[in-house]
């Protein structure tokens, strides 16, 4: 599902180019006889020749055949690195893995490589090598398994794509063995051998994958927006979110390959993934990054720079905040939690964001004193403009409230008596939170009164339902919405200049030197708002016959009790004085319904079952981790 958000950043083709304005700290290099690695502030600076740099290219042979054609794959490299590695100076690896550099193209620009006639990259999509190879990096470009110039077949998530890029890892540190053009061995003499891995999505998702492989000299991963778990790249809880087909379809797309070389694997997929029942199975535990068999959090060495989304609708919260979770305690990690959607910071922040990745690599790959370690580990946004600092996430001064709908429609801590019914049909959420006072066959909503303190929700809410069914299941779906005047982030706009968030504002930032084919310069965006009267703060949604377990399907006895609970989606979202807090019961969410494109497509998704869902309000209640009296900065 990291592909269903390839219309969305394709949205850039329409904004105009202003005069581009270089960006503080980023002139373009001049490099001297014999430059070295300078430092400065705790940050190296831009002293090498981006000109003059030593592009080439290599296949790396890794440990699979995913095409089985009975020999192992072998995968792509493309390198930039400065011209005094040539000679002597052994440099780090700032290292992204993709399969977008044939379809769609790479970051909300869709970039896509350039070849001289040695078959040498002459440019590389997005900044890192602009920026970074100035300030004494070498940048590593790897086609994933599958795509573009690499052999095999891309699994979607599966263990060849994240065997792929560990390879590269063990080539840039001996272990693996390397090809030029001719077929001669080649070694990465010039490199330390620590490697940093970055990307968005998908890309997130190989460094997380890889990194949880254990593999040594991986010393860092800075995973923007990154599945962690391949299942919920299109189930929530047994829903099926994402259309039927859904990895298939990401394999071929990212492929340009004859359709017939990777049929055999497509029809496995389609079987083995189970879209029928939603059920969780051993095809999802392969691309399960957090516990799988091939990777998994525990194994984790490489330190992580983690940002994450939580209005994502592509890349649910949850692949953040489960993973963070079960990562080894001794693992040194920083994030960013926003507000905004499916993003790559560069578009959002940008001149915080580089100087903070510029001390984060110089420190976890240079060996650099500086002060990032030293600094709150999590940023969190909490509306437009409004960051505050903490040193870990969740808040450490989040504490579990309870909450119980009443009778009477509002939202209190004490319990209550009676039932409520609704019927699962697919709604969107705005329909579904709109109006919460008026009566609506299709959701049931409470309201607290309005709040004496602004009230913080950081972490993960549960849900606790006590249904009777009519029929042998429904969706069951719940919305945690802030219920006040203001002005927010627009996470939910989608137009020619406007996504996820952020809007196009004119002109350009160039981040690091140029060449004929590769520009350093970039669209500068800013935050897009909304003034409206309520809002979507987090969900969740559950097959009620998958409540004992996600692997097996249990239909319900019609007429019979059953005690639910689940999690639903983290948040760290401030409700502010005066604003009230809303629960929302209903059935199917059509925003869950995604298809290629990330539009919702209900009836083509989950129509809904039907059913009517009796609710009784005495066994029923959220639990929200809160921190009140939030100050903001």
């Amino acid at each position: 599902m990291s592909t269903s958000n390839w219309k969305r950043r394709g949205f850039v083709a329409a904004v105009a180019l202003a005069t581009p304005l270089v960006i503080a700290g980023a002139p373009a290099a001049s490099a001297t006889a014999k430059s070295e690695i300078k430092v400065s502030g705790g940050l190296t600076q831009p002293v090498f020749s981006y000109q003059d740099a030593i592009r080439e290219h290599v296949r790396v042979q890794s440990s699979v055949d995913s095409d089985g054609d009975g020999k192992k794959d072998l995968v792509r490299v493309d390198i930039i690195r400065p011209e005094e590695s040539g000679s002597g100076l052994k440099v780090p690896v700032i290292m992204q893995e993709s399969p977008y550099y044939d379809n769609p193209g790479v970051g909300f620009e869709l970039e896509h490589k350039k070849y001289d006639a040695n078959g040498h990259v002459t440019k590389f999509p997005m900044y890192y090598d602009n920026y970074f190879v100035p300030r004494g990096y070498a940048f590593v470009s790897v086609d994933m398994i599958g795509t573009r110039l690499s052999d095999g077949c891309p699994a979607s998530y599966g263990a060849s794509d994240v065997l792929g890029g560990k390879a590269v890892v063990d080539w840039l540190n001996g272990r693996a063995t390397a090809y030029d053009d001719k077929g001669d061995p080649v070694k990465a003499s010039w490199t330390t051998g620590r490697t940093g891995m970055i990307g968005h999505s998908y890309e997130g998702a190989l460094g997380v994958g890889v990194a949880g492989t254990g593999v040594e000299g991986l010393e860092t991963i800075v995973p923007l927006a990154a599945y962690t778990s391949g299942y919920e790249n299109g189930h929530a809880n047994g829903v099926l979110t994402w259309f039927k087909g859904g990895a298939r379809w990401q394999s071929e797309h990212v492929d340009k390959d004859p359709a017939e070389k990777c049929e055999a694997m497509r029809q496995r997929m389609d079987t083995e993934s189970d879209d029928e029942t939603g059920n969780y199975n051993a095809y999802w535990d392969e691309r399960n990054y957090r516990t799988g068999p091939i990777s998994k959090a525990r194994n984790v060495r490489a330190s992580v720079f983690a940002v994450m989304g939580m209005q994502d609708r592509n890349v649910v919260g949850s692949q953040f905040s489960e993973w963070w979770a079960k990562l080894p305690r001794g693992v040194q990690r920083k994030a960013w939690v926003t507000q905004y959607g499916h993003l790559d910071p560069f578009w959002a922040r940008r001149e915080v964001w580089l100087n903070t990745l510029n001390k984060w690599f110089d420190h976890e790959l240079m060996g650099i004193s500086n002060d990032i370690m030293r600094r709150p580990r999590v940023d969190v946004q909490l509306g437009p403009d409004r960051w505050i600092t903490q040193t870990d996430w969740p808040a450490r001064a989040a504490r579990t409230t309870t909450l119980r709908p009443q009778q009477d429609g509002s939202l209190g801590r004490t319990p209550s008596s009676g039932t409520g019914s609704y019927l699962d049909t697919a709604q969107t959420e705005i329909a579904m939170a709109a109006d919460p006072a008026t009566t609506n066959p299709n959701r049931l909503a409470f309201l607290t009164p309005p709040l004496k303190n602004s009230t913080r929700l950081s972490g993960t809410p549960s849900v606790n339902l006590k249904v009777k069914l009519d029929k042998p299941t429904a969706n069951l779906g719940v919305l945690l919405v802030d219920y006040g005047q203001d002005t927010r982030i627009n996470y939910r706009e989608t137009t020619a200049t406007a996504s996820q968030g952020l809007k196009f504002i004119g002109g350009e930032d160039c981040v690091g030197p140029s060449t004929a084919d590769d520009d350093g310069c970039y669209f500068k965006a800013g935050d897009n708002t909304a003034t409206s009267g309520f809002n979507v703060v987090t969900r969740g949604i559950l097959d009620a016959q998958n409540h004992k377990s996600l692997s097996r399907s249990t239909p319900l006895t019609p007429g019979k009790s059953y005690q639910i609970t689940w999690k639903i989606l983290p948040q760290d979202y401030e409700f502010k004085a005066g604003h009230r807090l809303g629960l929302v019961l209903t059935g199917t969410n059509d925003d869950f319904n995604l298809d290629e494109t990330g539009n919702g497509t209900g009836t083509d998704v989950e129509p809904g079952t039907g059913a009517r869902v009796t609710v009784d309000l005495v066994g029923t209640s959220i639990s929200l981790p809160l921190v009140t009296g939030t100050s903001i900065k």
